[in-house]
């Protein structure tokens, strides 16, 4: 407890702005709900275990989710119609004429001279209202959907929205229930902790003193953004979005954008949804909850229009004065974040999407991840060959770039191989001092790959510049708190791990010896074949006409060839006599019992062997 009012002035403050981010409106730098751990209630290794879900199941989850309760809306009381009696007349009012109104707001902003700007695509989002500020927000975190200028101004939406008659908030929540407040909460305070364009929060606590917020949808919002977008479907074909270039080939197909936006709102007006996400992360992306965690969620008093998920008073990690101020660590603290960052991305493969400050919250001095409104995701298949383009471009090999961005990505007939792997290679030049894999930074390479791959009309899927996005909001929340952190040099740690543990010795020593008995076959026929041929020629059965010209490159090459084919033989011949000397028993011995020799020949003539087929291979190309 704060030792004098100023502290507890602040602190309620902080409360106000708790619930302001829940739905993610705006960026917050004040408190947040989280959850209010007790050492009791953090599960154990093999209860979390039990728990988890398959990473790559949750997608099948939450469509099934959306199937099984499709329509399934409940129809609005009688005590809800009655409160919201003028709401539901304006509402009608505004259906008849909100074409037209939409109309005069875009005719007022002059899109069809030449298009939306990044600014007049903001402005009007803000003209046209409270749904359309909600649309702009989702539309500013989606690179995939927007080129960055329009993301960037789209970020500075901001609004102030009337908050819900307490009244019906309660009514929604009865409703949803199928009980009385009282019978839900011991104490429900009608002052919302923030309010926002498809909802609000209010703080309450349950019958068994449990602290909550539960987030309480709008009731006329999910009609009035679905018939919205109704509208600005049949308007997009008449509104060109510009890009930064002339290039009619940029401009943006805003009929896609707005179906793709559709189906995201969707997810955003079910509440089980954003709880599915809450749960799976908590479950499966936190390793340890005395280090890092996350709300739980109440499904009993969580439907399509209502969530609830444990609270507790708190901080943003924005306020680094204050961390240090309570004796916290800021350093620590943002380690927790960065490392569990990392292992979501390369270890599940779901990260969180939005990791700016306002979502990132401080409660005792351990952070707390809130708002799952947006969860990315990238498969262990991307993950490799993302790994396998940087380890390109610490060789670079141009051809394997390429490789990598045209397996990611979907091409077009416009995309030029040739002129792609030339450019790949420019690129790659940039990376020509590299030494290793810390020397890069990885938001900035995905940004670079993107731009690639863009101005070769190869589309890459949403969740890689989502990743991008995130790794540069993560960057920059770390930058303001510590500084000194790398995060990259944690990223490239865990993949240099990851292909460590990728890497299986096994199957590679099964490869090489296979290779090398191919080989000592295909020499020990030599002799005979050679022995052949020269008794052919004896016999006068054989003749050879040639007629060599320019005969001093293959000859050399010839040679070469020789030089590798004799090496092989001789790798061998060693490790079929390094394998005898392994089962004589002489000094010194390593610690398994082996001549220390006889293993120094195996290792030796395995490398001589690889080095010797690798340099064949390459002529044979």
């Amino acid at each position: 407890m704060m030792a004098n009012n100023e502290k507890n002035n602040i602190e309620n403050e902080q409360v106000v702005e708790t619930a302001k981010a829940v739905e993610n409106e705006q960026p917050v730098e004040t408190a947040k709900a989280v959850e209010n751990e007790k050492p009791a209630q953090i599960e154990k290794p093999a209860e979390k275990e039990k728990k988890k879900i398959d990473k790559e199941n949750l997608k099948q989850e939450i469509d099934k989710i959306k199937a099984e309760n499709k329509g399934d809306r409940k129809e609005m009381s009688s005590q809800m119609k009655e409160l919201l009696k003028n709401e539901i007349k304006d509402y009608r009012k505004q259906e008849r004429t909100r074409g037209a109104e939409m109309l005069s707001i875009f005719a007022a902003h002059n899109y069809y001279a030449n298009g939306f700007t990044p600014e007049e695509l903001r402005s009007t989002l803000e003209d046209l209202g409270p749904t359309y500020v909600k649309i702009g927000q989702i539309m500013s975190s989606r690179v995939d959907l927007l080129p960055e200028a329009y993301c960037t101004e789209l970020e500075k939406l901001r609004q102030n929205v009337k908050p819900l008659d307490p009244e019906v908030a309660k009514a929604v929540i009865e409703q949803e229930t199928g009980k009385k407040i009282d019978e839900l909460y011991q104490e429900f305070r009608d002052e919302p902790l923030g309010s926002a364009s498809m909802g609000q929060v209010h703080y309450a606590v349950l019958k068994d003193g449990t602290p909550v917020v539960t987030k309480v949808q709008r009731p006329l919002i999910a009609d009035m953004m679905r018939e919205d977008y109704k509208i600005l479907k049949k308007l997009a074909g008449l509104v060109n979005v510009v890009t930064d270039t002339d290039d009619e080939d940029q401009m943006i197909d805003l009929v896609s954008v707005i179906e793709e936006l559709e189906k995201v709102t969707e997810e955003e007006l079910d509440f089980r949804i954003e709880a599915k996400n809450t749960k799976f992360f908590k479950e499966n992306c936190i390793e340890d909850e005395n280090k890092i965690s996350c709300p739980t969620v109440y499904d009993e008093l969580t439907t399509e229009r209502i969530f609830t998920m444990s609270y507790v008073e708190g901080y943003t990690v924005s306020h680094k004065d204050k961390i240090i101020e309570d004796g916290y660590d800021p350093l620590k603290i943002g380690q927790a974040v960065a490392e569990n960052f990392v292992h979501q991305v390369l270890d599940v493969g779901y990260f969180h999407a939005d990791p700016h400050q306002g979502n990132i919250m401080l409660s005792k001095g351990k952070p707390y991840w809130i708002d799952f409104g947006m969860i990315g995701h990238v498969s262990d298949k991307d993950i490799n060959t993302i790994q396998n383009m940087i380890m390109a471009m610490l060789s670079g090999d141009a051809q394997e770039l390429v490789n990598g961005i045209t397996s990611l990505g979907a091409t077009s007939t416009k995309t030029n191989r040739d002129k792609l792997i030339e450019d790949a290679q420019v690129f790659l030049d940039k990376y020509s001092g590299t030494k290793g894999i810390s020397d890069i930074n990885m938001s900035d390479l995905i940004d670079e790959i993107t731009e690639l791959a863009a101005a070769h009309h190869i589309t890459l899927p949403g969740q890689f510049t989502m990743l991008g996005r995130s790794l540069l909001a993560i960057e920059g929340v770390l930058e303001q708190l510590c500084p000194e952190l790398d995060l990259f040099k944690l990223l490239s740690d865990k993949l240099v791990e990851r292909n460590k543990e990728q890497f299986d010795i096994k199957e590679v020593l099964l490869n090489v010896g296979k290779d090398i008995l191919s080989t000592g076959k295909k020499i020990g026929k030599l002799p005979g074949y050679l022995a052949d041929t020269l008794q052919g020629l004896s016999k006068g059965k054989m003749k050879i006409n040639m007629e060599i010209t320019g005969y001093e490159e293959p000859l050399d090459r010839i040679g070469v060839y020789i030089k590798y084919v004799v090496l092989s033989l001789i790798a061998c011949v060693l490790f079929i006599g390094s394998c005898l000397l392994a089962s004589v028993d002489i000094e010194p011995k390593t610690s398994n019992g082996m001549p220390l020799l006889a293993v120094i020949g195996i290792v030796f003539s395995i490398a001589l062997a690889i080095y010797s087929i690798g340099k064949l291979s390459k002529k044979k190309k």
